[in-house]
Order: structure tokens, then sequence, then C-alpha cells
């Protein structure tokens, strides 16, 4: 996690770029506290593709927990 000084609406707006719309929806219920077995029936996929898509974020987003996850989600009101 990077303790950079950016203006927080500044951050969550290219964090929200940053994302895919399905990989927000993967997000949200990660941070709901779903499993991804749960996610992956709420969103009609397989669970494979919902850790893809977590796989991503943490990539695109360089995030290595699921608090850290949890924290961004909220941040970006998801």
């Amino acid at each position: 996690m990077s303790l950079t000084l950016v203006a927080p609406h500044t951050e969550a707006e290219a964090t929200a770029t940053a994302l895919a719309p399905r990989e927000q929806e993967a997000l949200r219920h990660i941070a709901a506290g779903c499993t991804y077995v749960q996610t992956a029936r709420s969103m009609g996929l397989s669970k494979h593709t919902v850790d893809a898509y977590l796989r991503r974020i943490r990539a695109k987003l360089n995030i290595n927990t699921t608090a850290e996850m949890t924290r961004l989600a909220i941040s970006l009101g998801l």
C-alpha cells in the first residue's frame, strides 16, 4: 500500500475508472463478506472467473489482501 498524498476523490475516481464494471461488482460482493462461490452464484459465473476478476483487481491496484480490497470498496462507496 502506498502512502502518497492524493485527494480522496481523485484516488477514488482513478480507481473506479481502472476497474471494469464486473470487477467492481465482484469487489462489492467480496467486501460484503461473500465467498468466491457465493459471489459466483450471484453473478452467474464460475468461481474461477471470480478468482480471475479479483486477481486482476489486485494486479491493477497493487493490492495484496482482502482487507485492502474491502477498504477500497468502502472508499469507492461499493
